[in-house]
């Protein structure tokens, strides 16, 4: 099980990428899904940020970090002085995972093996857009580019060799802010800011 069978024959072509991924079953998420969330910006992008699935928002509208969790990103950004525009923004798990509660659908971690199934069309973005730098947001996202050992907190506002040499910074996900509260959602938030800061530092 996996999405390399599901790969274009010219996976150097992005949009050609994309539109395979909308046929992917290298797992069983898609069944679930509305539909598979793409990785979104322009090839030669400085910096690439990876998130760890799709939100309910997102898989409503097919694009990443348009929900919660992506506004406040967009404000951590402004913070730091990243034009959002100019970034390459996808997920580790290209397909919502999650589980019913009370007429909503919520979140719900993608396991190692559905991580390990979707690893190919991350690898693949990463190749055809080609960035300086890749930014972890959050556990699953630095997992799946750096290995299961991996342990954010160890190593925030370092540069770590990623995926074909690529180095790579780990940062919290937004949705871990929006889930704390006073004080600590502060901190948390001005944490991110920071990292991603380090990280437009660290390719500018």
């Amino acid at each position: 099980m996996g999405a390399e069978e599901y790969l274009p024959e010219d996976p150097g072509d992005l949009e050609a990428l994309r539109r395979a991924s909308m046929g992917c079953r290298g797992c069983g998420l898609y069944r679930d899904a509305t539909q598979t969330v793409f990785g979104r910006g322009t090839v030669g992008a400085r910096l690439l940020l990876v998130g760890e699935q799709p939100g309910d928002r997102e898989d409503r509208q097919g694009q990443p970090f348009v929900g919660p969790a992506g506004t406040l990103l967009d404000r951590a950004l402004d913070e730091a002085g990243i034009d959002r525009g100019k970034l390459f923004l996808t997920n580790a798990v290209k397909h919502f995972k999650w589980v019913p509660s009370g007429g909503r659908r919520l979140h719900k971690t993608p396991s190692a093996r559905e991580r390990a199934a979707c690893r190919p069309w991350l690898l693949a973005e990463l190749r055809v857009v080609a960035p300086a730098l890749v930014v972890g947001l959050g556990a699953t996202a630095c997992q799946s580019l750096l290995g299961s050992g991996f342990r954010l907190s160890h190593h925030r506002q370092e540069l770590v060799d990623g995926p074909g040499g690529l180095p790579v910074v780990a940062t919290i996900h937004p949705s871990a802010v929006l889930r704390m509260t006073g004080a600590d959602r502060s901190r948390a938030f001005d944490g991110l800011v920071e990292d991603l800061r380090f990280a437009s530092t660290a390719v500018s």
